[in-house]
């Protein structure tokens, strides 16, 4: 095992990569005067920013950890979030961003309360911003003090997730969207440099040669279609609660839409919410693989810290291959996935806030007032999430974490927004029951799980949950527990409609998608060269989807 120890010039690279993003926070705070500005850069983003930030915003240091240590302990069958997540934002840009952006709306929330009422905008607000600082700000957080801690394992955990908070904080408060957005297209560049040359030198070191891999790799662990039997990843759960979670997360989720709701127009949106998805496909190549190539060049048996903890391996890699000062831009590459996550929900959760309860509260404050009070939210909550990470310690690991919370909470809200846009009949009433009585259900799952009475299960069951299995207790996986709970809420709204009054049509006529909408944008896109008509770039997607899936089958 390589020593993890940094040399001076990797401390210089690491060093002036903080100064520079910190700088580009400030430079933006400059310019940062309306509420427009702070939340959405002004409605003036271009697509390669966007497609970038999304990106940096969803692979996380987490992620650039986690793919390669999944791959190494139990295969590549966790690219099937990374595949999906393309094919969701299809189905997004297709048939949600359009109203989005003609709603010209800051939040997610907002357009709950257009298409409904306000009841379904605060609630789901609420507990957005709850989700925001709990699940995702103090999960990067925490996951970026694991990498920390890798590498410097006498620093303590509280430490490094003070420091991180603190560096992603600083230029988030002060630049708003616009420093996000443009820090996070020099993160993602960093990333895919880094795990690039990662990826490069691993497989070099292996003697370059595929076929070894798969002589030495058992060939269910190169499939990324699993038995239906499969503990982490069924096949059947691809299509139910791996694409649910994935629509609430790049349809819905007011931190990963907030960068499209700031496009410059519907085109630059789409364009870039594509140009993302297709920076995921390669992920199976510069973060997956990599993992594989570790088990060739460290076997368990010579090697039984990493048997024993997987994480290790992404970091092994790197100190054991790169030379010094390009292993420090890939420390800067880590520390750049975990801000990336950080700056992101901070400035989506203080939007939250601002726009949807004190906007509402005081109408008549100004845009100066409004971006003041939005630093000082986001700075509150840097706080909270700096407070909350260290508890995910008791949770058996992150993964269970951000799952769990994910499948049990999610469903209602996609419910909505689904049966919103699709629907004309779903009224207000049957929305706001919907997210009642879909979190009712939610919670009546998790206590039943937490009794005993049911197993809900993430992963290989252990010797305690298999003995209460053997004496009838019975497992809902996860990925199924998801849809079950998106059909409680559909079934909720679909009743209650039809029992009660009918929404106001002139409301629902603009917000609703018809055959009718399809043919006026046809006519739109007439004009357009094909190179920039959204419809020819998604089915260049769905053929690139259709390889990179048939390549690992």
């Amino acid at each position: 095992m390589p020593q993890f120890e940094l040399a001076g010039l990797d401390l210089v690279m690491v060093g002036l990569y903080v100064v520079f993003i910190v700088a580009i926070g400030f430079y933006f705070a400059r310019r940062t005067e309306t509420t427009d500005d702070y939340f959405l850069a002004g409605r003036s983003l271009t697509w390669w920013l966007i497609g970038f930030s999304l990106f940096a915003s969803n692979v996380s240091s987490s992620t650039l950890v986690g793919l390669s240590s999944a791959a190494f302990s139990s295969g590549i069958a966790v690219y099937n979030y990374e595949w999906m997540a393309a094919l969701v934002l299809i189905v997004f840009i297709v048939f949600f961003l359009p109203f989005y952006l003609k709603t010209r709306i800051f939040t997610m929330p907002e357009f709950l309360e257009r298409r409904f009422d306000e009841r379904s905008r605060y609630y789901f607000s609420g507990v957005m911003i709850f989700m925001n600082i709990v699940i995702d700000t103090a999960a990067a957080l925490y996951a970026g003090s694991l990498v920390v801690q890798i590498i410097y394992p006498d620093i303590p955990l509280w430490i490094s997730v003070v420091l991180l908070g603190i560096l992603a904080g600083i230029y988030t408060i002060a630049g708003g969207l616009k420093a996000v957005v443009y820090t996070d297209a020099v993160q993602a560049v960093l990333l895919l440099i880094g795990a690039f040359l990662v990826a490069v030198l691993s497989f070099e070191a292996i003697g370059g040669s595929w076929a070894d891999v798969k002589a030495a790799v058992p060939a269910e662990d190169l499939s990324i279609i699993l038995p239906a039997s499969d503990p982490v990843m069924p096949w059947p759960g691809l299509l139910t609660g791996v694409f649910l979670l994935g629509f609430y997360f790049w349809g819905t989720n007011q931190f990963m839409v907030q960068r499209t709701l700031g496009a410059k127009d519907l085109n630059h949106g789409r364009w870039g919410a594509l140009f993302a998805g297709l920076l995921k496909l390669p992920i199976i190549f510069i973060m997956v693989l990599p993992g594989l190539f570790g088990r060739l060049l460290y076997p368990a048996a010579e090697y039984p810290a990493l048997a024993e903890n997987s994480d290790l391996i992404f970091p092994t890699l790197m100190f054991d291959l790169l030379p010094v000062g390009i292993r420090g831009l890939i420390i800067a590459a880590l520390v750049a996935a975990i801000m990336s996550s950080v700056d992101s929900t901070l400035n989506s959760a203080s939007t939250l806030v601002t726009m949807d309860f004190i906007k509402k509260l005081k109408p008549k404050a100004s845009n100066k007032t409004l971006v003041i009070v939005g630093r000082v939210v986001t700075f509150v909550f840097m706080t909270l999430a700096i407070l909350w990470a260290p508890q995910i310690l008791k949770f058996p690991d992150i993964w269970t974490y951000l799952q769990s919370m994910l499948a049990y909470l999610c469903p209602p809200f996609v419910a909505c927004f689904v049966m919103g846009i699709f629907w004309k009949r779903s009224n207000r009433t049957a929305a706001f029951l919907a997210l009642i009585v879909g979190h009712a259900a939610a919670a009546l799952f998790f206590v039943l799980h937490l009794t005993g009475m049911i197993i809900v299960q993430t992963g290989p069951l252990d010797a305690a949950q298999q003995a209460a299995v053997a004496a009838g207790t019975p497992v809902l996986h996860f990925l199924y527990m998801a849809p079950i709970l998106l059909v409680i809420s559909i079934l909720v709204i679909v009743g209650v409609s039809l029992s009660g009054e009918k929404p106001d049509e002139e409301t629902v006529r603009d917000l609703t998608w018809t055959r009718d909408f399809f043919r006026q944008e046809t006519e739109e896109l007439a004009g357009l060269p094909w190179y920039q008509n959204y419809r020819y770039l998604t089915i260049g997607m769905l053929v690139l989807i259709a390889i990179f899936v048939g390549m690992f089958w």
